[in-house]
């Protein structure tokens, strides 16, 4: 019986749904402990995979191809490289900010922006071919025909009759905003947003399907009540809040991750994020799928 279905966000290709679950449960099973005293079973909950559709294939070579900022497209994987050294410019003064036109060709300037993420909090520890990673995941998730569509399939394939709950990070909450929009028949569902970028204009909220109309995007149907929580430090989520875009039924928190600002771990551990859920499994799906 799945009660909550959890989807996870960017680079986590060479892991798999067993691997995360284990990551994931102890941290949800603390956030609805400091809220409530609801508890749920780990077999009540599901891990929604898409991960591999972005491993590499095989090849000759030893270890994982290296990427550089020569390999930075422009556009997209360009745009948010920039987007999130601002936001952790803004966030961290050690961190320095763009002082220079972005019209910079973007080698040069890709290459300010990974020297600078190397020393935030969040990108801290990460290879310049990670970061890189990242963006182009964001980038093949909007460009790549068979790319969307495979990861909503993983997500809506993990949704049954009895899941009351969709908990879901950083680019999985566009996975599963958009997947929902194909759900009609799930009309009891709670959304659960973590480190969301869903609301991040010119780089993520106009490429929604559907598409946002005069600048607001359509409720999902089958979601009766959402959550989004967000870290004011998270240079993931640049727009912390989603009611001004996607409506004001959306209930809009803040949390304190500490120095880990977008990691899912402790947002789930979060008391704001235990009691969403904990709502959401009292309430019940009323009309299941």
């Amino acid at each position: 019986m799945t009660r909550i279905v959890l989807v996870h966000g960017i680079a986590q290709e060479v892991k798999g749904p067993a691997t995360l679950l284990a990551d994931w449960y102890p941290a949800l099973s603390d956030g609805l402990a400091l809220a409530t005293d609801e508890h749920v079973a780990r077999d009540e909950v599901s891990m929604a995979f898409y991960g591999d559709l972005f491993r590499p294939a095989g090849h000759r070579g030893l270890g994982t191809p290296e990427l550089d900022a020569s390999d930075v497209q422009d556009g997209l994987e360009r745009e948010l490289l920039i987007k999130w050294w601002e936001s952790a410019s803004e966030q961290e003064t050690r961190i320095a900010g763009p002082a220079v036109p972005v019209r910079l060709r973007t080698p040069h300037l890709v290459q300010r922006a990974l020297d600078a993420l190397s020393h935030s909090s969040f990108f801290a520890g990460l290879s310049e071919r990670m970061m890189i990673s990242s963006a182009r995941q964001v980038r093949r998730y909007f460009t790549e025909p068979d790319v969307r569509p495979g990861i909503q399939d993983r997500i809506a394939r993990r949704i049954t009759r009895d899941t009351e709950v969709i908990v879901a990070h950083s680019l999985g909450t566009v996975a599963a905003y958009e997947t929902l929009h194909a759900l009609p028949d799930c009309p009891s569902l709670t959304l659960v947003t973590l480190g969301s970028p869903l609301a991040v204009r010119n780089l993520v909220f106009e490429r929604l399907k559907p598409r946002p109309v005069n600048g607001y995007a359509r409720w999902p149907t089958p979601v009766k009540r959402w959550t989004n929580i967000a870290d004011a430090g998270d240079v993931v989520a640049l727009a912390k809040e989603l009611a001004p875009s996607f409506g004001d039924r959306v209930r809009d928190l803040r949390v304190h991750n500490g120095a880990t600002a977008h990691d899912v771990r402790p947002y789930l551990t979060a008391r704001e994020t235990g009691q969403a859920i904990a709502e959401a499994l009292r309430s019940g799906a009323t009309d299941p799928c």
